[in-house]
């Protein structure tokens, strides 16, 4: 049984302005390192499934770009989603894709735009959640433990065990989506987990769940049977997979994982994901610094930034713009882009 890995690669990523463009999204940046998040999520794959074997799901305008930077996944492997749906019709789209071409094949899914600490621990949580839907017959999430209470995050509340010799993996016993800071809170100390969208399953299985709980996907089957993706993705409404099949599934198990996990949601996200300096700045590219700085994200990739008497501020020169705003202020950053 071969396993395949999909690539959520589409986005604007308008929360790392002026850093992200349209046609340089958060995706193709090397927040987290020295190489873009994309390459790296190509990378974390290896000795778990080849790029033969690896599908990458972006906007139309980013095909060329993609395959520029991973030239290691075949060029037909990178495929337009004719519009931006939401991860249920991507992950439906790419999963039949797959079918068609590998029946019996097993799918893994993730996002090309996180930030993961210990990449063999990565592997090992992939390698579960697979044996998992294999032996069970199920479709698989894996969670991490919270480290903060985070508001922006999905977590999972596990249940009991799945089954004998089922040591990994426990049933899912509800989704909570982006709670209050206190609701966060109750949530760690319940043990609950993070949903990091890290999906493992047989791809037909997934395929029969999605035709039977989907109900945003329903106008949509009979294009996506016909091979007709713009038909497909224009009929349907669009849906998390996590509401649209998981939530409605009852073959649903949890893997808890051991890795580091950040979704790099805000410029913030960089204190939690990069080593800072002796003040507690992140620094990155073209950039001088007084020694009065302190706790401050400092980022300029080509004219030179000087910086002096700052504290808690966050400075980006990038494209031909400016970011300056206080650290904790990412909400006011989606605002302000939307004026210019």
């Amino acid at each position: 049984m071969n396993t395949w890995a999909v690539i959520l690669a589409g986005g604007a990523g308008t929360r790392f302005w002026p850093l992200s463009t349209a046609e340089r999204p958060k995706q193709l940046l090397p927040l987290a390192g020295d190489r873009p998040l994309l390459a790296q999520a190509v990378r974390r794959l290896d000795g778990l499934v080849p790029p033969s074997r690896v599908l990458i799901l972006t906007g139309p305008f980013l095909v060329e770009r993609v395959i520029e930077l991973v030239p290691e996944v075949p060029a037909a492997q990178v495929l337009a989603e004719p519009r931006a749906a939401s991860t249920a019709p991507a992950l439906v789209w790419g999963a039949n894709w797959i079918a068609k071409r590998d029946p019996g094949a097993q799918m893994l899914s993730l996002h090309a735009d996180w930030a993961v600490g210990d990449e063999a621990a990565f592997r090992v949580a992939a390698e579960r959640a697979l044996q998992t839907a294999r032996d069970h017959d199920v479709l698989v999430t894996v969670g991490v433990k919270p480290t903060r209470a985070e508001t922006a995050y999905g977590y999972i509340v596990p249940g009991g065990a799945l089954g004998r010799g089922s040591r990994h993996a426990r049933r899912v016993q509800r989704f909570v989506e982006k709670p209050t800071a206190t609701r966060a809170a109750q949530l760690r100390r319940r043990r609950a987990l993070w949903n990091t969208g890290l999906f493992a399953w047989d791809v037909e299985r997934f395929l029969t769940e999605a035709r039977a709980h989907a109900r945003e996907l329903r106008r949509g089957w009979p294009a996506l049977a016909s091979g007709d993706a713009a038909a497909f993705f224009g009929a349907v409404s669009p849906a998390a997979v996590d509401i649209a099949v998981l939530e409605r599934t009852k073959r649903l198990a949890v893997v808890e994982g051991t890795f580091r996990w950040d979704d790099i949601g805000s410029w913030d996200a960089l204190f939690r994901i990069r080593s800072a300096d002796s003040h507690g700045n992140i620094v990155v590219g073209n950039v001088t610094i007084g020694d009065d700085v302190r706790r401050c994200v400092l980022w300029s990739e080509d004219e030179h930034l000087a910086v002096s008497g700052i504290t808690d501020l966050i400075v980006v020169r990038a494209n031909g713009h400016t970011l300056v705003m206080p650290t904790g202020s990412a909400d006011r950053l989606k605002a302000l882009v939307q004026q210019l």
